[in-house]
């Protein structure tokens, strides 16, 4: 059995409430229900629920079982990460667990009434442009992605690809996985040798040296992180790429729209192909028009685009509840927003690029995390000396979660590709030359 138990030095104990027997019993009665064998230890000692229990909650203080009646698990979470409680048991119990206390369904619309719904809407965009500047997306990214090197190379395949894997069988190792995720990837954008090949959060560098040893293009990259940027510059040198394959700290509002040089080795555009994977969910959502029209002019005429990212699952209206979407916030993706496909289709439309592919990888996703939640489960030890305990507790919440979430259409993972219609918009002029290098045929991607 898997041990969460609070550490003596972080807990901060809540004030107590008053809790009848009879609430006692009621919650018993519940726990009896779930589809786990659960035990809650009350502050006291006393048990609720099973005597041989999958997971067992350690609670101390009566008011985390009020956010357990409510199914507040985003607040639990928060809890057992501050160490004001513990849990024993492995994740994929505590995830089953989690999904049947969530009260609502978080792919179904909100029960909010239309004027309910607009207002909300009206607050996430005002919190969305507050969220997203140039200065707040830095940080926000670095307090993602620079929390550790070592910590993420303890679970991350070799290459450090920090995003969904692609299994072309059930049997495939998280490393082969990854590189067939990359290999897709350029066949879906038709790499050429010497194409100039833009790669937006760029990461540790997978795709960006994929691209570059495989497809022979010259790639530049840009992140925000700098661990990410001296980990990949250093590569490049490693792997004596430096003629061909460039990686910015750089903001992707900031890439220049025209190169410097004649021979394409300065970083901006006109690209022949751009990628830009795992990284739109850190845009905002009002912010996705100008982040596909900076695409847009940033490709050459015919290009293509290939946006890889997480999305919301369901139907378009659906939301997430329990307060899973607050922790999430604050522990580990700050300022990260999720869109729907058919948005996400909607605002590659409205940018003036033509949709011409997707696909939905939402299993694949679920089978990555769970590699990856596996992989942090078997160096535990290794994690603790690495980063701060709170850091390894959030981590592991947020793996398990995730892959349930996938596992259960909460979420989902689509690829877009898209293209710059070679055209001529004007007065009189309609749209002329509606050309690209799409095929539209789909053998140069199974081949």
């Amino acid at each position: 059995m898997t041990s969460l138990e609070p550490g003596s030095s972080a807990a901060r104990p809540l004030p107590a409430a008053p809790v009848s027997e009879r609430w006692h019993a009621a919650i018993a009665q519940r726990v009896e229900a779930l589809p786990v064998r659960t035990a809650i230890v009350l502050p006291g000692g006393q048990q609720l629920g099973a005597d041989h229990a999958e997971v067992t909650l350690r609670l101390t203080d009566h008011r985390q079982l009020a956010l357990l009646a409510a199914g507040q698990m985003g607040r639990l979470a928060e809890e057992y990460v501050e160490g004001r409680m513990g849990i024993d048991g492995p994740l994929r119990a505590l995830m089953e667990l989690s999904a049947a206390l969530i009260p609502e369904d978080p792919t179904q619309p909100s029960r909010l009434s239309a004027v309910a719904r607009w207002w909300a809407d009206l607050v996430m965009s005002r919190w969305s442009l507050r969220h997203h500047t140039r200065e707040k997306d830095r940080a926000q990214i670095q307090f993602h992605y620079d929390v550790s090197d070592d910590f993420y190379a303890l679970w991350l395949d070799p290459k450090r690809v920090y995003s969904c894997a692609y299994f072309p069988s059930d049997d495939a190792t998280l490393a082969q996985a990854q590189e067939a995720k990359l290999d897709l990837i350029c066949r879906k954008l038709m790499l050429k040798a010497g194409e100039r090949f833009l790669d937006i959060g760029a990461g540790w560098g997978g795709l960006l040296l994929w691209a570059a040893q495989h497809y022979g293009v010259r790639a530049h990259g840009v992140t925000l992180s700098q661990h990410q940027h001296a980990h990949v510059n250093r590569l490049i040198d490693e792997l004596g790429l430096r003629a061909r394959v460039r990686m910015e700290l750089l903001d992707y509002r900031d890439i220049p729209e025209r190169g410097s040089d004649h021979d394409g080795s300065a970083l901006g555009g006109p690209y022949d192909k751009i990628a830009s994977i795992g990284m739109f969910e850190h845009v905002g959502r009002v912010n996705l028009v100008p982040y596909f029209e900076k695409i847009r002019r940033l490709l050459a005429p015919g290009g293509m685009i290939l946006n890889h990212g997480i999305t919301k699952g369901g139907r378009p209206e659906g939301h997430f509840g329990g307060g899973i979407g607050d922790f999430m916030d604050r522990y580990i993706f700050p300022g990260g927003e999720l869109v729907h496909a058919a948005h996400v289709a909607a605002y590659i439309a409205d940018a003036g690029l033509e949709l011409v592919d997707t696909e939905n990888l939402r299993p694949h996703y679920a089978k990555t995390l769970w590699a990856w939640s596996d992989g942090l489960e078997a160096q535990l030890t290794e994690a603790r000396r690495i980063v701060d305990e709170k850091i390894v507790r959030a981590y592991r919440l947020y793996l398990a979660g995730c892959a349930m979430a996938f596992e259960r259409g909460w979420m989902s993972l689509h690829q877009f590709v898209a293209t710059r219609p070679d055209g001529v918009v004007g007065p009189g002029a309609g749209l002329r030359g509606a050309q690209s290098v799409y095929p539209f045929r789909r053998d140069h991607i199974h081949r």
